[in-house]
């Protein structure tokens, strides 16, 4: 039974003052209900893609989203929570319900982590590492992905004009990104250049490497194909796949995101396509070293050369297979348990031709990479529509 999205909803991401971790998450849910055309009587199960650990101190959220009407009550609700690949792994536990027999799932996605304060948000975002190795990793999270950008350059050379131009693409596509958190274009040279806007953060990453710590949620109503068919739109899962790896770094080559290549590898074979059919990607570009890296595990360049597919523009939003249309994580903002759901969403959104301003012409097949850690959980869907 193949499962389709048949509506949803996405919140602004950002500092979003006067919010609650409640609000953000009714808000969407409501939204995603009311693009679809159903009401909450008609919902079988909800799954929420929340992260936490200690962003909030509410610990137990899955009924939160019966806050959103009174009607959601007695649904079976469950959280699910892969790092920072939340989202996409309640994203797949949507999809296994409607296989099982679920005829309408309400997937949440929702993260708020700007009132936490900075040292406690490095502490919480440290957590998705292997903390017997990693836990005293100076500059948190990020300096887990400036060790393998180190890693990288010491194996291929010094990738930063690389790097920036993957910066600068991100920042240029998000600017007509409305629900993006940060819309400006920065430009190569800002993003190549140390200078007192942009340090150092960790290793050879700058600070326009790294991605934004925001507040944000996004939602999907999910349903079978035979349902979806008679209802406003209908984008189908050509192929969900979830490939865990090792948690440890020191227990694979952490420069081959092999977890990523097996995931794209599945999924390409069970879609039946290859990546010359995708229309476009969003990948998950945490750190800018994580979109190049993942360049090379998608398999559009050799592994060592993926600087080369950024430099040439291959991946700009006009180029042959556009990267981040959206402006990625990096301009977008990754509220954690948002993220996964939030890259579906948009990704519907081009193939229905709803994506305005950051709309890829054209787009008829979409591919999805989100992980948790560094390459640890990795999902990789390929959407169609299909009404």
């Amino acid at each position: 039974m193949t499962a389709c999205i048949v509506g949803w909803a996405h919140s602004r991401f950002g500092k979003l003052e006067g919010e609650t971790l409640e609000s953000l998450i009714t808000q969407v849910a409501n939204e995603a209900l009311a693009h679809a055309g159903i009401g909450p009587q008609d919902v079988d199960e909800i799954v929420l893609g929340h992260f936490n650990a200690g962003f909030s101190a509410q610990d137990f959220t899955a009924s939160l989203v019966l806050q959103a009407d009174d009607r959601l009550r007695f649904k079976p609700a469950t959280r699910v929570e892969n790092a920072c690949a939340t989202g996409s792994a309640a994203v797949r536990q949507g999809i296994r319900a409607v296989s099982s027999g679920q005829r309408i799932v309400l997937v949440v996605g929702a993260e708020q982590m700007t009132t936490t304060p900075g040292p406690e948000i490095g502490k919480n975002l440290l957590r998705a590492s292997y903390l017997p190795e990693d836990g005293d990793t100076p500059a948190g999270f990020a300096g887990v992905f400036g060790k393998i950008a180190h890693a990288y350059f010491q194996r291929y050379g010094d990738q930063s004009d690389a790097l920036a131009m993957i910066a600068a693409k991100n920042h240029k596509n998000g600017v007509e990104n409305p629900y993006a958190q940060m819309r400006k274009d920065f430009g190569f040279d800002f993003c190549r250049q140390e200078s007192e806007k942009n340090p150092f953060v960790a290793g050879p990453l700058k600070r326009t490497d790294c991605s934004l710590v925001s507040d944000g949620a996004a939602a999907l109503v999910l349903t079978d194909s035979t349902t979806a068919l008679g209802m406003r739109r209908a984008v189908a899962f050509r192929a969900n796949e979830h490939v865990q790896d090792f948690l440890p770094m020191s227990k694979r080559d952490i420069l081959q995101f092999e977890g990523c290549e097996v995931a794209w590898n599945k999924a390409l074979k069970s879609a039946g396509v290859t990546l010359d059919d995708l229309s476009f990607v969003e990948t998950h570009d945490c750190f800018t070293i994580a979109e190049l890296i993942e360049y090379e595990a998608m398999g559009l360049a050799p592994r060592g050369e993926g600087a080369r597919i950024a430099m040439e523009g291959i991946t700009a939003k006009d180029g042959r297979l556009p990267v981040n249309p959206s402006g990625g994580l990096k301009s977008k903002g990754h509220p954690i348990g948002a993220t996964g759901v939030s890259m579906h969403v948009l990704t519907a959104m081009q193939l229905t031709g709803e994506a305005g301003g950051i709309q890829v012409k054209d787009a008829k097949l979409g591919g999805i990479f989100n992980m948790g850690g560094a390459a640890v959980a990795n999902y990789v869907s390929i959407l169609d529509r299909i009404r």
